[in-house]
């Protein structure tokens, strides 16, 4: 049974679960369809925390936009939701390293509004250091790609490209995520070997394969003719979720049918058998990187990049305030062992063969999904679609 107090917080958890869970597939959506051949891997997670604290400092439309993007029920106390989000999310103890930290980054000159800072540093544990962009925004700069690096040990390196800062900017908001977990059951890398892994109909590559046959939690999703897979890391805590089409499905189906109330339902503990399965999965490291600006307008948040209609008077009484740029970088790596990842987000805010059970083969495009059991939250999504 669970108690009052917990039940409460459970409550609050799952409505942002399903808020953040619903903005990590619209985005999905979005950056397969721009790149339907490219591999694709971002954290809901690290964007969603970094908008949540510009979310903070907005008014009017342009907080209604973040709002329904975002798809935050803005009648629940979100930020204290976030703030159970992010205590799970970094609780100490556990047997995989899992942190992320935020930071406001604000140009010296500037009055930032003490309720928006002190909301900041109680949700988010988001300090504001001051810096002077208008004297040194090259200085700056690299002082923020600096402290990025160090919060996800050394993974995301430059994550605020040449130029991004300048005279103008008043406020950077940075949220970092890293991840490192060991598999439950790891693969023997004596058993990893070349494969080809089919690229399309037509196109194949070599890949890395590796495998092992053990117990799994294994269902097969007849409504888009897929199999998903749950593959734990140490504790179980945390999992990969594979998403894998019948060979001759094409992943772009899939992706179209895809809501995070389907995946929810797909990925159920009643739903998924623990099942004696092959499993071959293949080795890889992806890097990726996002100029987000373009992907929110398109979603619907337009006014906060529009300083003729940007309203951030909750942050600041500056009133010629709207975001320049937001930027998200984001690594993994899949070996025999676990799994490296990393990802962070900057907001600038500017003045204006025949076997004898069932056979999971990754040999072509898949989507996966690292997934927070416990805070039943989404922390990393992929699609791996060429070696």
């Amino acid at each position: 049974m669970l108690e009052q107090g917990e039940e409460v917080r459970a409550c609050i958890m799952d409505a942002l679960s399903e808020a953040n869970g619903t903005f990590a597939f619209h985005l999905l959506k979005m950056l397969c369809q721009d790149s339907p051949s490219r591999n694709v891997f971002y954290s809901p997670v690290s964007i969603s925390s970094a908008l949540a604290m510009v979310f903070l400092g907005a008014k009017g439309n342009t907080a209604a936009q973040m709002a329904q993007v975002l798809s935050l029920n803005t009648e629940k106390d979100i930020h204290q939701s976030f703030q159970l989000l992010l205590t799970e999310v970094n609780k100490p103890g556990t047997q995989y390293l899992l942190r992320t930290a935020n930071r406001l980054f604000g140009e010296k000159t500037c009055e930032f509004l003490s309720t928006f800072k002190e909301s900041c540093l109680q949700f988010y544990h988001a300090e504001l250091e001051q810096l002077s962009f208008a004297k040194a925004a090259e200085q700056s700069r690299k002082h923020i790609n600096t402290w990025v690096s160090k919060k996800t040990e050394g993974k995301i390196q430059d994550l605020l490209p040449d130029s991004s800062i300048d005279a103008q900017t008043r406020l950077v908001l940075v949220n970092a995520i890293y991840f490192k977990g060991r598999w439950n059951e790891q693969f023997n890398k004596m058993y990893t070997s070349e494969m080809p892994f089919k690229i399309n109909q037509k196109e194949q590559r070599p890949v890395q394969m590796m495998f092992q046959e053990a117990t799994f939690k294994l269902a097969y999703i007849e409504e888009v003719q897929a199999q998903v897979l749950e593959v734990p890391y140490v504790g179980e805590e945390l999992s990969m979720l594979i998403l894998l089409p019948d060979d001759n499905v094409d992943l772009s189906s899939v992706e179209k049918h895809l809501t995070y109330e389907k995946f929810r339902a797909w990925t159920k503990p009643d739903c998924m058998k623990s099942t004696e399965v092959e499993v071959f999965l293949p080795r890889f490291k992806l890097e990726e990187d996002y100029d987000m600006e373009s992907v929110l307008q398109r979603l619907g948040m337009v006014d906060a990049f529009q300083g003729d209609k940007a309203d951030f008077s909750a942050m600041s009484a500056e009133r010629d305030l709207c975001l320049s740029k937001f930027v998200h970088k984001s690594v993994v790596e899949v070996n025999e062992e676990g799994t490296e990842a990393a990802a962070a987000s900057a907001v600038v805010v500017v003045e204006c063969c025949m076997v004898s059970g069932p056979r999971f083969c990754a040999d072509h495009p898949f989507l996966f999904f690292i997934r927070h059991n416990a805070a039943n939250s989404i922390l990393f999504c992929g699609r791996f679609s060429a070696p």
